[in-house]
């Protein structure tokens, strides 16, 4: 699976961002899809993830109410919507896929990655 991220940028805080990530290559709706993010200075870290059918979702507690990840399996596409930004939610944010359950990609991190896009929230 290749996997495509785009629509991050710089926003204000309180801003909303919407990421996409499209994917490539092998049949997308085998695979659970989620957002990782890297500060600088930090480790990667989970954010959220979703199941082959958008079923089941998990995030972390520092985006849970803001954030929304959806995906759309005829477009072979899935959706980080952000809302309520926050400075600290400044990273660069990478989509992953993993086959099997979304939980597996939420413990274990992405078989595949996306390149990564920034964004960024001012104060």
């Amino acid at each position: 699976v290749q996997l495509q991220a785009s629509g991050g940028g710089l926003v204000q805080a309180g801003g909303s961002l919407r990421l996409s990530c499209a994917a490539s290559g092998r049949t997308f709706s085998n695979y659970a899809m989620g957002w990782f993010r890297q500060a600088p200075g930090k480790q990667r870290e989970f954010v959220t993830a979703i199941s082959w059918s958008g079923g089941t979702t998990y995030y972390s507690d520092s985006v849970k109410g803001r954030f929304t990840i959806s995906r759309d399996n005829a477009k072979n596409t899935v959706y980080l919507q952000m809302n309520s930004l926050k400075p600290e939610d400044t990273a660069v944010y990478y989509c992953a896929g993993k086959g099997g359950v979304a939980a597996g990609l939420k413990s274990s991190g992405g078989d595949y990655w996306g390149q990564g896009t920034q964004v960024t929230v001012s104060s």
